[in-house]
């Protein structure tokens, strides 16, 4: 079977305590889609936070000693700048312009994820990464299967910058009932070469593959539909794609 994604038309714009699985339910049927085993939803990040009420507004934030002191070097908003430490493990780079950071869910990124963009609210208004996508992914899944009777996945994507290259990509930040790896290791290649390291990150695949399909800059297409993903559905999670910290010969 062919890999099919769809986007979902008629997504409103998403406020807090909206009930995304009603939303998206009415969408498939707007779109005449109906679920079938293996199907999995794609969900850009920001409607879940969104959903989740994770606005914050910068006039409510003092900043502290490091917080200023970080704003100086980098030249940000220390408001700005207390919020990606709050939402951080630790700094790992920064300059002028740039904070790159530990988020505190484990996986390497700028300014913690917070946003600006597309949140409606006003320019002292951010968005904060939903508070644990894995879960918000589940609880989703958990509500779809209910309503449809059918074995589904559901990943939660952001954009992301990428160490060596330019450009952000969608990568998966949530996920439920999907694999986040596969592991090909023991299996021969076809020249019959028994695999050693293979690990396919096949959940940032899809991740990309759904975010050229929704766009990076407006918020029109936030949900896609996936039929026809080579693997089979299992559980699955973020830590599966985070690498140890004993592994990071750049940390």
């Amino acid at each position: 079977m062919s890999l099919i994604i769809t986007p979902l038309s008629g997504i409103p714009i998403i406020q807090p305590e909206d009930n995304l699985v009603t939303i998206i339910l009415a969408s498939l049927e707007q779109t005449h889609i109906s679920l079938m085993d293996g199907d999995i939803l794609v969900l850009a990040q920001k409607i879940i936070s969104k959903a989740e009420g994770r606005f914050v507004n910068l006039a409510h934030i003092t900043p502290t000693t490091a917080a200023n002191e970080l704003s100086i070097s980098t030249q940000k908003d220390p408001r700005l700048v207390e919020l990606i430490l709050r939402e951080s493990r630790e700094v790992v780079r920064s300059r002028p312009g740039s904070i790159i950071v530990e988020h505190r869910l484990g996986f390497v990124c700028a300014s913690a994820g917070i946003d600006h963009s597309n949140v409606q609210t006003g320019e002292e208004w951010v968005l904060l990464l939903p508070e644990n996508p894995d879960k918000s992914a589940e609880q989703i899944r958990a509500s779809l299967e209910e309503a449809s009777g059918k074995h589904l996945g559901v990943m939660i994507i952001d954009s992301h910058g990428r160490a060596w290259r330019l450009g952000t990509v969608g990568v998966a930040i949530g996920l439920a009932g999907m694999p986040g790896l596969v592991d090909l290791r023991g299996q021969p290649d076809m020249f019959g070469y028994t695999l050693r390291i293979t690990l396919i990150g096949v959940a940032d695949e899809l991740a990309a593959a759904a975010s050229l399909v929704m766009g990076q800059a407006a918020e029109g297409t936030p949900i896609v539909h996936v039929r026809g993903f080579p693997y089979p559905l299992q559980n699955g999670s973020l830590q599966e794609l985070l690498r140890h910290r004993n592994e990071d010969l750049f940390r």
